[in-house]
Order: C-alpha cells, then sequence, then structure tokens
C-alpha cells in the first residue's frame, strides 16, 4: 500500500503522521486489498475566531475509490471521525463484495437435503 500524507497551510508533525497511520491500522485490518491512500489535512483561517481543522482521505481499493472528509475545531478530532467514517464505507464495500446473497454451490445442496426430522415423502 501506498501511503502519501501532506498538509495544506500545516507541518505534519511526526506524532501526526504516526497518529495518522496507527488509524489507518483499523481500516487495513479490515479490508487488506488496499492500492493507495492519500490523506489530505487542511486548516481554513478565513473566520479569525475559529479555526477550521479539514482531513480528507482518498482511498483506492481493488475494484473502488473512496472519498470521505471531515472538519472539526481539534485535527486529531477530524482524523478520528474521518477514520470512522472511512470504516463503515469499507465495510460496506466489503460485504457489497463478498456478496451474501449468493452462497456457495457446497452450500446449496445441504439446503436440499431432508433434516433428520423430516420423513422422506413415501
Amino acid at each position: 500500500m501506498n501511503l502519501k500524507i501532506s498538509g495544506h497551510h500545516l507541518d505534519v508533525t511526526p506524532a501526526l503522521r504516526d497518529y495518522v497511520t496507527s488509524k489507518l491500522d483499523r481500516v487495513l485490518r479490515h479490508f487488506d486489498q488496499v492500492i493507495e491512500t492519500a490523506v489530505l489535512l487542511t486548516v481554513d483561517n478565513h473566520r479569525e475566531k475559529e479555526k477550521r481543522q479539514k482531513a480528507e482521505i482518498n482511498l483506492h481499493l481493488k475494484g473502488k475509490d473512496i472519498f470521505v472528509e471531515t472538519c472539526d475545531e481539534d485535527m486529531y478530532a477530524a482524523i478520528d471521525l474521518l477514520i470512522d467514517k472511512l470504516d463503515r464505507q469499507v465495510l460496506r464495500y466489503k460485504d457489497k463484495l463478498q456478496g451474501y446473497a449468493h452462497h456457495a454451490i457446497k452450500h446449496q445442496g445441504d439446503a436440499m437435503s431432508p433434516t433428520l426430522n423430516e420423513q422422506p415423502a413415501v
């Protein structure tokens, strides 16, 4: 997996980089077919009273791209929200990819065979 962490109006410190990579491990635990990850951390200073911290991630999976963005007053809180949203989307994609509606052929034969309590029709 290629991981790119960049900052816009923000210096990406080693502590911030380690925090993002440790949180991304949670997503990789659920789905290991990640090709490339691009994380963008941004600080908007448009309003003088409050600074808005924004975190974006673009996750390139096998067969799909997932984009998530969140905003908060604290960068670490924005990263936590970002990973929560990303984890939900990755799990949803994984469930859709596995397709539980289509069971394996070896299990379809078990469903058709009579159980022990049922007597075959004579």
